[in-house]
């Protein structure tokens, strides 16, 4: 690649970013053709200006205390996303009765499965329900709460209204964060509140997240370990961390997003 100047590489780590998440210094240093002192010097102005969050050998998408509009946050690793949310579609089939959470990878997996039928989801996200409303003829059951705008999600103490309806085969929710201590986590005792709810009455609980948030701190967590049925990650997961969740006893399943085809329906 020709040489680049200091605004148009920061504009290519951005993109970077914004596809897949997370970066790497060495990755970026051969891309650019440039050192990686350059390739630091380059993400520490853009940590300054509030763009990424550095990590050690790299960099991470910003982390906003709210977790940031839907919008922003469905762009965020969308190709993980979206090979993530076509494996976990494999698990679910006509006749099951599902959860899902607010978060944009379970927003993927909806328009994956819009053409199951029949199908019934239990959810707390706005946009997934309204997705499943207008291009499914899924049987949408949502357990009301107080509208969250920052997740567009429902929220509040409703675990007495899904308690004693009997149980869901298959829950699938997002993470802020993860912890072999604490399970998964989430960023609000809000949304905390809500996934465990849902969790609480389902026979299996799936973690779907993209690799950046390994390196994510979550504060509140909804799933503990032993009660979580497998991960389902992209494959930039650092070896030695998924090792510590297996040895755990923890099902963890990689996609390569390269490897699976990421023509989405409508997302």
């Amino acid at each position: 690649m020709a040489s680049l100047s200091e605004f148009d590489r920061e504009q290519a780590i951005l993109l970077d970013l914004d596809e897949h998440g997370r970066v790497e210094v060495g990755a970026l240093s051969t891309r650019f053709g440039v050192s990686t002192v350059t390739i630091r010097k380059d993400l520490e102005h853009l940590e300054r200006r509030s763009m990424l969050r550095r990590i050690r050998g790299g960099a991470l998408v910003a982390q906003r205390s709210d977790e940031g509009a839907f919008e922003f946050r469905q762009r965020v690793a969308a190709k993980a996303k979206r090979a993530i949310a076509r494996r976990a579609a494999q698990l679910v089939r006509p006749g099951d009765v599902i959860a899902m959470d607010s978060s944009t990878t379970c927003f993927y997996l909806a328009n994956e499965l819009v053409d199951t039928a029949p199908l019934t989801v239990v959810t707390n996200g706005l946009r997934t329900a309204a997705l499943l409303l207008k291009e499914s003829r899924a049987t949408v059951i949502m357990p009301g709460g107080v509208l969250r705008r920052a997740s567009e999600s429902m929220v509040g103490f409703f675990g007495d209204v899904l308690e004693g309806r009997g149980q869901v085969d298959k829950g699938f929710f997002g993470v802020v964060g993860l912890s072999l201590q604490r399970g998964l986590l989430d960023l609000t005792p809000e949304e905390a509140r809500a996934k465990e709810a849902m969790a609480a009455i389902c026979r299996q609980a799936y973690g779907i997240f993209d690799s950046s948030k390994v390196e994510r701190f979550g504060t509140h967590p909804f799933l503990p370990v032993e009660r979580i049925t497998a991960l389902i990650s992209d494959t930039g997961v650092p070896a030695a961390y998924r090792q510590e969740w297996v040895d755990a006893g923890v099902t963890w399943d990689l996609v390569d997003p390269d490897q699976i085809r990421t023509e989405g329906r409508r997302a």
